[in-house]
């Protein structure tokens, strides 16, 4: 085995609850758990929230693509 330690970045749009949050982070890091065979401490999650205004699809701003 590498030395190297999975680390997981999801990108999208906001989440406003933190029960989610909490909920997500600890499905994933029980995956990676599963998948790896190393302990959960050494899993990093990063949650990257993205408005719909900061994002661009096909050539327009998701934002935009929403009033259509």
């Amino acid at each position: 085995m590498n030395n190297k330690i999975p680390n997981v970045t999801i990108d999208g749009p906001p989440i406003d609850d933190i029960e989610v949050k909490r909920q997500l982070v600890k499905e994933i890091t029980n995956a990676l758990e599963k998948a790896y065979k190393l302990p959960r401490e050494v899993y990093t999650i990063l949650i990257k929230e993205n408005l719909s205004e900061n994002v661009g699809v096909g050539g327009e701003l998701v934002i935009d693509r929403r009033k259509k």
